[in-house]
């Protein structure tokens, strides 16, 4: 897939998560103490790596696909548990943390092989 087409659809569904979250979600993610603040963080992550995405568009393509994936995997567990998901989905939300600094990670090394 197009990097800025990727961009695109993770920044356009992070503000529509963000907005539903803020909006209609509001009553239920007062239910639990966490839910606002994990929505809150993984529609912030969604979003940073939208725009990392498609500043880098024209270079590796290693970092979109860890952040890509690192995204959904951060962002997914974290709604999830908003959402009333079993807290053992927190263990989950590391690897996708891992994915995202690793993205970056490589973003660093190749464009240090570039200089």
């Amino acid at each position: 897939m197009n990097r800025l087409v990727t961009a695109g659809l993770l920044g356009a569904i992070a503000i529509a998560l963000g907005a539903f979250g803020a909006h209609a979600l509001k009553e239920r993610l007062a239910l639990i103490p966490e839910a606002a603040a994990w929505w809150q963080t993984a529609t912030f992550y969604l979003l940073t790596h939208a725009v990392a995405i498609g500043a880098i568009a024209g270079r590796s393509a290693w970092p979109t696909r860890l952040w890509t994936f690192g995204s959904v995997i951060f962002a997914g567990t974290l709604y999830a548990m908003a959402l009333g998901a079993p807290r053992w989905f927190g263990a989950i939300t590391p690897l996708g943390g891992s994915l995202l600094i690793a993205g970056w990670v490589v973003l660093a090394w190749t464009s240090s092989r570039e200089s």
